[in-house]
């Protein structure tokens, strides 16, 4: 298992391009959000906006767009459209996230679980993107020959596994399933752990308990999409992702305490824990 600590990161992040543009450092699109959850659609896009992405689309139900549209500054919000047009939307993307908030229904799982096939673009799956498919777990195994990072707390861990217990040797138990399935697991917790289907396995250094609360994993998510949208190979973009979060958190506890920090703290923070990392011995 490799330790990912600030001078793995500090490999990872490329010098910006001075010559660059915003097509330059990604174009990236986000399904995401339903009624009751707009949190969740804006802490990811705005995360991905923080980790350089040069677009950030973001595409949420009619009935929730206005609040979006309010919300994001930087991100362009629009309702979600006809499936061929997302899907093309989606393929046109350097990178695409399905989850943060958006709800379960029949309609939307068999939505997502299309959109899993389908997609060609690197792909990542958190919350209800992760929960569509726990039901149809053999539509992973169609993206085999493509990228796909899915990020599950516990608790969607275990749906993912079908109700079999995790086990103390969760290195092992993510490791497992991202063999089987040819996918990339962020089993997300204290000491997050990054596993590939090739055996390799990431253990994060930085983090800590005041990021336990509801918003946290939707920035981590957002962040992952960024990395992977700018280019960065994924050994590289997924596990400095995770740090960089731990980091902006650990930022945000020094600040204003574990207990009352929020996910909203940590976001703002992510400048400053690229530019540690960015800073960090060469």
């Amino acid at each position: 298992m490799i330790q990912v600590t600030q001078p793995f990161v500090h490999h990872c992040l490329p010098i910006r391009d001075r010559n660059g543009h915003k097509g330059t450092f990604g174009k990236v699109h986000i399904l995401a959000g339903s009624v009751g959850f707009t949190g969740a659609p804006a802490l990811a896009s705005e995360a991905a906006v923080r980790t350089g992405s040069g677009l950030v689309s973001l595409s949420v139900p009619q009935e929730i767009w206005p609040v979006l549209a309010v919300k994001c500054q930087e991100a362009m919000p629009a309702p979600v459209p006809p499936y061929p047009e997302l899907l093309e939307k989606m393929n046109q993307s350097d990178s695409v996230l399905i989850g943060p908030g958006l709800g379960r229904s029949r309609a939307t799982d068999v939505r997502t679980c299309h959109l899993v096939a389908q997609v060609t673009a690197p792909l990542v799956l958190d919350a209800d993107g992760i929960n569509a498919v726990a039901e149809h777990i053999d539509v992973l195994d169609t993206r085999r020959s493509r990228l796909t990072v899915v990020t599950p707390h516990d608790g969607e861990f275990l749906r993912l596994r079908q109700g079999e217990a995790i086990g103390p040797d969760r290195e092992a138990a993510a490791l497992a399933f991202a063999q089987q399935h040819g996918c990339v697991l962020v089993l997300k917790g204290h000491r997050t752990i990054t596993a590939f289907p090739d055996g390799d396995t990431f253990l994060n250094t930085t983090g800590n308990p005041g990021m336990a609360k509801g918003g946290s994993g939707d920035v981590l998510a957002g962040m992952i999409l960024s990395l992977l949208g700018q280019g960065i190979p994924p050994k590289q973009a997924v596990p400095a992702a995770v740090w960089l979060h731990g980091a902006a958190g650990d930022l945000a506890a020094k600040d204003f305490g574990e207990y009352g920090m929020t996910p909203s703290d940590l976001l703002r923070r992510i400048p400053a824990a690229i530019q540690q990392a960015m800073d960090g011995p060469g």
